[in-house]
């Protein structure tokens, strides 16, 4: 099946039933933290929180958290990928690259020259997906977890 017309949309309370019903693929479970743990970012900082639904006409296929923070203590949080999700039987169709893409965008429209993304390596994880998008590894976290970062033409 070939993805017709992607959008993306703002969370709502209209696709959050949907976006925390979204399937994973066997083995990718544990490198996700639940979907409320991102929406609970919302709520602590809606200033600086993005949270975008990506839809396939109107059935929801993916969901994107970021965060764009240039006051964030850490270099590594102001302009980071908190969590991209698509579901099971839509992986591999480009919606995952899709959201990157408009996440890029959003990224570069509030002046950030990069964004990062932090990530637990391992089998069945999103580090080949995040390599194929364009996320190059730049270091690791005091957990050992990757920090990778994609550059953003001016």
């Amino acid at each position: 099946m070939i993805m017709s017309e992607l959008r993306m949309v703002e969370l709502s309370a209209a696709t959050i039933v949907a976006v925390n019903n979204m399937s994973l693929k066997p083995g990718q479970e544990q490198f996700l933290a639940p979907v409320s743990y991102g929406i609970a970012a919302t709520v602590i900082n809606p200033q600086t929180s993005w949270q975008r639904v990506v839809l396939d006409d109107d059935q929801v296929v993916g969901f994107v958290s970021a965060n764009f923070d240039a006051d964030a203590p850490e270099e590594h949080f102001r302009s980071v990928l908190w969590r991209i999700n698509v579901d099971a039987d839509d992986q591999g169709k480009g919606v995952g690259r899709f959201a990157v893409e408009q996440l890029i965008e959003e990224a570069r429209v509030r002046g950030f020259d990069h964004v990062n993304v932090i990530y637990e390596a391992g089998e069945d994880g999103p580090e080949a997906f995040f390599l194929r998008v364009g996320f190059t590894p730049v270091g690791e976290t005091e957990y050992s977890e990757v920090i990778a970062q994609i550059r953003i033409p001016s």
